[in-house]
């Protein structure tokens, strides 16, 4: 960066003092919140967290220095909620992802299902990976399908789920269209996701003092449900 891009020494002080400002604000949020999911401690929060981030970048600019500050960014947090503070309606939105791991196996479940459905007029469409998963989707739940996708040839990706809050239920067949689109990030209640990225972070630190690999409650260790508003 050349001289004349490189923020000023009063800049950087003055990004300093802004951070210290965040510092007290927040604190005495803290002190006076209302309860855990205090909307005035969330909105501090992001403000130490944007205030933090700045000067970091200041200060490395101006002096090629680094603060010790973990900043979130803003792909691994919610937006301040400002929903309802009573919702008389939530909708829970859920992706899984998988991967056609086994085609052969899923088909084969496919054919079962199909053979022991007498009244089925589409004989044969369980013969493509297409219709296999068709047939799988409509016999099953989801939430079978994940505790069960090994048996159907699949393997799990990453999944999320969001739970949005809402003033009023949705009349029926409103969304119908077009469900996934226009959700407001600040009316998320809390998120939750899984992902294998979780453990590749952890690394060494899945072990403990004795060397033995840390319980996180998940027998096979590959997934770590992460709540992203616990980052606060």
């Amino acid at each position: 960066m050349s001289d004349a891009a490189q923020p000023t020494a009063a800049e950087v002080r003055a990004a300093a003092e802004a951070v210290k400002t965040a510092l007290d604000r927040h604190l005495a949020a803290v002190e006076r919140r209302s309860g855990e999911d205090d909307p005035d401690v969330y909105e501090a929060f992001n403000q130490l967290a944007a205030a933090a981030e700045a000067y970091d970048e200041l200060l490395y600019d101006r002096y090629d220095e680094v603060t010790p500050f973990e900043i979130p960014g803003a792909d691994d947090s919610l937006p301040p909620y400002t929903g309802p503070e009573e919702p008389n309606a939530l909708s829970v939105l859920i992706r899984r992802d998988y991967a056609v791991a086994q085609p052969q196996r899923l088909r084969a479940q496919a054919q079962r299902i199909e053979a022991a459905d007498e009244d089925s007029a589409d004989e044969g469409v369980s013969g493509t990976v297409h219709g296999a998963l068709g047939i799988l989707f409509g016999e099953f739940e989801p939430d079978e399908i994940a505790s069960r996708h090994k048996e159907f040839g699949l393997e799990e990706g990453d999944s999320t789920l969001w739970v949005v809050a809402a003033e009023e239920p949705a009349e029926p067949g409103e969304w119908l269209e077009a469900p996934f689109e226009q959700v407001d990030p600040q009316r998320v209640v809390c998120r939750f996701d899984v992902s294998a990225v979780f453990d590749d972070d952890l690394g060494e630190d899945d072990e403990d003092d004795d060397g033995h690999p840390a319980l996180d409650g998940d027998e096979d260790g590959d997934e770590d449900l992460e709540p992203l508003d616990a980052d606060r």
